[in-house]
């Protein structure tokens, strides 16, 4: 018996996001870009608020692989996928672990939506947004919460 077309979406979706971990622990920003739509707009973690296009959300994956030396590590954790008829959205818990440039060892932990679009029969990311919480009384992002 064959997949149903929401098990085979789904399976795709999958291995996008399976692919964009890759990307990361690669350090492969074509790669990254390649899941991505054209006209991506992406709420990321770094200045400015928005990057739309992939053209401009090229910028931030370039400066944060020269922020590292060696291997990033790059999990996602309780990943869950909504899909429509073609528009679906992932939401998860994504560690990151790498060293700085100056030593210095990163473990965080981000909150990840990416939004899909299904175009011309595959799905492509066409939104995207990383976060991570804010402590108010101090200003500062707050980064050694763990799930």
């Amino acid at each position: 018996m064959g997949w149903t077309a929401a098990e085979r979406d789904e399976a795709e979706i999958r291995g996008l996001i399976d692919r964009w971990v890759g990307a990361f622990q690669d350090r492969d920003v074509a790669a990254a870009m390649a899941i991505h739509a054209p006209d991506t707009v992406s709420f990321d973690i770094v200045a400015p608020l928005r990057y739309v296009g992939t053209d401009a959300y090229r910028k931030p994956w370039e400066e944060t692989f020269e922020t590292f030396v060696g291997p990033v590590y790059f999990e996602i954790r309780e990943l869950d996928i909504t899909i429509g008829a073609d528009v679906a959205f992932s939401r998860s818990l994504n560690r990151m672990m790498a060293t700085t440039t100056e030593g210095h060892a990163t473990d965080i932990w981000l909150r990840w939506t990416a939004c899909f679009q299904k175009r011309d029969g595959h799905w492509l990311i066409v939104h995207d947004h990383t976060s991570v919480p804010t402590d108010f009384t101090t200003g500062t992002a707050v980064l050694d919460l763990t799930p």
